[in-house]
């Protein structure tokens, strides 16, 4: 019976002190994802990584807006948010508390304004995706003569680049379907 409590004493406490105490966590532990809106440009690329739909990216181009919101509920703590974030605006923590009284506090959302066509006025992408790229473009070797195209929606852009070729017979494939019925 003496070395029973011998053996006891040598090993320790067996069992951690959590909740009392804090409990540490490995360094390289996925815990809660916690999202910094002032580094996202609205991409998306987390919305596609995520498998468990954890994620949701809303575009509502009547108010210009680009709504992200991840339910903490749905995550299985993956990494694959953080992995392809290009901005590191997800980082997984090693929070790993996450009971809550009310189920809203479990969603996280933030909302992005969307860039307008220079030309059209349609809205294309987010304003803070546009910036990067033209500050990108700005801190590259190569210059682009056309910077004013990043403020253009694809449609846009198809269209000046198709009146800008030198060998498009445009008399014949812009006029309306009716004149050229009749020519």
């Amino acid at each position: 019976m003496l070395k029973l409590f011998k053996t006891i004493l040598k090993a320790g406490t067996p069992v951690a002190k959590y909740p009392f105490a804090p409990y540490e966590v490995n360094h390289d532990f996925r815990g809660k994802p916690e999202y910094n809106a002032d580094q996202c440009i609205a991409c998306a690329a987390c919305t596609k990584a995520c498998p468990a739909n954890a994620l949701i990216m809303e575009t509502d181009l009547a108010s210009g807006t680009r709504r992200w919101e991840i339910s903490m509920a749905r995550c299985i703590f993956c990494g694959r948010c953080e992995e392809v974030c290009p901005t590191r605006a997800i980082t997984l923590s090693p929070t790993f508390e996450l009971a809550v009284t009310n189920k809203a506090d479990l969603y996280e959302e933030a909302s992005f304004p969307l860039a307008a066509c220079g030309e059209c006025g349609d809205y294309f992408a987010p304003e803070r995706l546009v910036s990067l790229v033209q500050d990108t473009l700005k801190q590259s070797a190569t210059p682009l003569p056309e910077h004013d195209r990043l403020q253009l929606c694809p449609a846009c852009k198809r269209r000046r680049s198709m009146l800008a070729q030198e060998n498009l017979f445009i008399s014949r494939d812009l006029q309306p379907a009716d004149q050229g019925e009749n020519a």
